[in-house]
């Protein structure tokens, strides 16, 4: 549009010949009349409007009227068409044969394709998006999966293929696990970081439940057990959209990717083992990061080694190791129940809600974000472990109760109360007589004293009393002291005309 409008300006205010314009600006002389006819046709004079723009100047130059392709025979359905397409295998020759089935008289392949195209360009536009080096890492899962066969068994069992792709370079990362559930989702990932060397600042994941507790466009909520794993290497977690597979991208093309470099070339191997298989994709993940790309120089492999590796996250020190989550109760034993276990917990904390951490060997309990018990996991089905110091005072007394230590304290008050004791705790056919019993005497001795005790022990082991009930009755009626005063009464040894003596009396 530059060349018209210097046509006009050249014509109207230089007052220049055809010829002359023609040599100006390297034209022709037919299209330098051909440019002033239609400004004259159009009403366009010189100078030219302020408003009026190239693209503007242009549709009122050459106006046209784009005839719609519209065909006469038969049009399938372009939105299935275009959902079709999207199913694994789909290719538009195949479609195309589906369409003349239905409509034998229907239009040929190449107008099929023309009008697909058509259709295409009124679909909603997409964004081209750019990734930093060390930003994301892509990950799915695969769809097919390998079969891995048990030879003693016959049995055969399918593994599921984990891919991440880094954004940056494309370089490609897979494994081979038993299943999709949390356990081996994040060990995957642990393993990635790992090949990586570095931790990229988000993962970007589909919304399978192993990852995505809660599916939503604008707040997810991350499986506890994922967002604890993403915590540990300092990356974040940030789910696709539900639906929008062009939000992973990288992910849909790194698996077609495997799927083609891959695991056709391993479709016709045995395999006996899951190390065996994980071995061969470890072997052809070298293959598919070293080819050349198609469209730039380089490979996925040099890519990564000057865009992503550089840019990623250190790895910590120490390896995750795998967590799970759970919201528990204590009991009135204070207790709570892990896997068929039953682990102690602080007697305050009765009836409260925690959050149990569970690890291959130890078990944590939190509540309020604090640390309350830990205890090494048990296996036994039906057990229980039990700190002492979670119990409160009677409890740990009755833990710590034992028969020996009772005769100890009945000594110290004297010989009278621990022969006793002895002989009451002689009689007790189970621990629980004997705990009652001597808790029963040593209450005695608090409201009663060490004497008092001591001289009831002695009476109710010359009447041959033998339970604590005797032992109480004496000290409630004073009998104890009874027994003293008698004791106490002596004979006269000296003449007096008020004693008559023993021999008085008979």
């Amino acid at each position: 549009m530059r060349k018209i409008r210097e046509v006009l300006r050249l014509t109207y205010e230089s007052k220049m010949s055809h010829r002359m314009i023609e040599r100006s600006i390297g034209i022709s002389r037919k299209a330098v009349a051909d440019y002033l006819m239609r400004a004259r046709q159009k009403n366009i004079a010189w100078p030219l409007p302020a408003e009026l723009d190239d693209t503007t100047l242009e549709e009122r130059l050459y106006t046209t009227t784009r005839k719609k392709i519209v065909s006469k025979k038969p049009s399938p359905n372009w939105f299935m068409v275009n959902q079709e397409l999207k199913t694994k295998g789909a290719t538009l020759a195949e479609l195309h044969l589906e369409y003349l089935m239905e409509h034998p008289k229907g239009m040929g392949y190449s107008s099929f394709c023309t009008y697909y195209r058509e259709y295409k360009k009124t679909l909603k536009r997409s964004l081209r998006q750019v990734h930093s080096a060390g930003e994301k890492v892509f990950v799915d899962y695969a769809g097919p999966t390998v079969p891995i066969h048990n030879l003693q068994t016959g049995e055969v069992q399918q593994a599921q293929i984990f891919v991440g792709v880094l954004g940056a370079s494309n370089y490609i990362y897979a494994d081979a696990v038993w299943n999709q559930r949390k356990a081996n989702w994040i060990a995957s990932h642990v393993s990635m970081f790992e090949h990586f060397g570095g931790v990229p600042q988000m993962v970007v994941c589909d919304n399978l439940k192993s990852a995505v507790k809660k599916s939503s466009r604008t707040e997810p909520v991350i499986q506890t057990a994922y967002q604890d794993m993403a915590s540990h290497y300092g990356t974040a977690i940030f789910p696709a959209r539900a639906y929008k597979p062009k939000d992973k991208s990288k992910a849909e093309g790194g698996v077609l990717i495997v799927e083609r470099w891959i695991l056709f070339r391993i479709r016709k191997h045995v395999f006996t083992s899951l190390a065996e298989l994980n071995e061969a994709i470890k072997v052809l993940l070298v293959d598919v990061n070293n080819r050349p790309f198609q469209k730039m120089p380089g490979t996925r492999a040099t890519a990564f080694q000057s865009l992503d590796k550089p840019a990623l996250k250190s790895l910590v020190i120490q390896p995750y190791e795998y967590k799970e989550f759970y919201k528990v109760r204590a009991g009135f034993d204070y207790h709570v129940e892990i896997d068929s276990h039953f682990y102690s917990v602080p007697h305050v904390l009765v009836r409260k809600q925690l959050e149990a951490i569970v690890t291959e060997s130890t078990i944590e309990v939190m509540h309020g974000g604090r640390r309350v018990a830990s205890h090494l996991r048990s296996y036994v089905s039906g057990g229980k472990t039990t700190n002492p110091e979670h119990m409160n005072n009677e409890h740990r007394h009755y833990l710590k109760w034992n028969a020996a230590h009772e005769l100890e304290w009945a000594t110290t008050v004297g010989i009278n109360t621990h022969a006793f004791l002895t002989h009451v705790l002689a009689q007790a056919t189970h621990r629980d007589f004997g705990y009652r019993w001597s808790n029963s005497i040593k209450s005695l001795h608090r409201k009663f004293g060490d004497e008092r005790l001591e001289a009831a022990c002695k009476l109710a082991m010359e009447i041959g009393a033998s339970k604590t009930a005797n032992l109480h009755s004496i000290l409630q009626k004073n009998l104890d002291q009874h027994n003293r005063r008698s004791e106490s009464l002596q004979e006269a040894d000296f003449d007096h005309d008020n004693i008559r003596g023993a021999s008085y009396y008979h």
